[in-house]
């Protein structure tokens, strides 16, 4: 497989000053309907201020009833909740399962040996063995995420370490997701204004994983919004999506 195709449309595109973003246009879902604008942010650094994230792109854009969605990835650079692959050494365990592992177009999963052993230092290797025993004889039967949903602690939030990725720094880095979503959403709530929601999201599913005090919307309207990955799975540089509820 190559690399994933940028959804970025030149129909799409608007520009507002030196903002770029992309209008994704309408969604329905729950008798509601929601305008999605997918604004492109430089690539994010490690450490790099959330909130001037959302001061320099967001709020020229941002109307009262907007509710911002924040990339994972992006929120884990800014946290530094990070790993380097140089700090990862693949023993025999990560070494042999991976190649049993499944990959497909949204990442390169658990088809790694040094995913694969930053999951075993996180979970201990007993439960990867028994998520990959129990993944192997579900798979038959079409069952999929058994290996995921076993290891639980946020594994299946793991990015990076990724091969095909366009930016090289994700080759070399893996990104975890922040342990205290809710307290960072309500960060930038409170020094912005803007209502936040943390999404892990790619094309097959979409994770809320945290949310801050005043996003006026349900879980279930939130993933309505959201349905079809405005922020994309390629290059695209969209982690910030302003939902506009219609």
């Amino acid at each position: 497989m190559g690399i994933i195709a940028s959804r970025n449309l030149d129909e799409q595109r608007r520009q507002l000053g030196d903002i770029t973003y992309f209008d994704r246009g309408v969604i329905e879902g729950g008798g509601r309907r929601y305008s999605r604008l997918a604004i492109q942010t430089h690539f994010v650094q490690r450490r790099e201020s959330k909130e001037a994230l959302v001061e320099r792109y967001v709020i020229p854009l941002y109307e009262k009833g907007d509710i911002l969605s924040f990339g994972a990835k992006v929120m884990a650079m800014c946290a530094d909740s990070v790993v380097e692959r140089k700090d990862v050494k693949p023993g025999f365990w990560a070494n042999f399962l991976w190649r049993f592992a499944g990959i497909n177009h949204t990442g390169v999963g658990m088809h790694e040996p040094y995913k694969l052993q930053l999951v075993i230092n996180i979970v201990g290797l007993p439960r990867v063995l028994l998520a990959a025993f129990l993944s192997a004889v579900t798979r038959p039967f079409g069952l999929h995420g058994v290996f995921y949903k076993v290891c639980g602690q946020g594994v299946g939030g793991i990015d990076g370490f990724y091969f095909r990725s366009s930016f090289d720094i994700y080759k070399e880095l893996a990104l975890i997701n922040p342990p205290n979503p809710d307290q960072l959403c309500n960060e930038v709530e409170n020094a912005t204004g803007v209502p936040t929601v943390l999404m892990d999201a790619n094309d097959l599913q979409r994770d809320q994983l945290g949310r801050s005090g005043g996003v006026p919307l349900t879980d279930q309207e939130l993933q309505d919004a959201l349905r079809d990955n405005p922020s994309g799975q390629g290059d695209e540089l969209t982690p910030l999506i302003l939902i506009r509820p219609l």
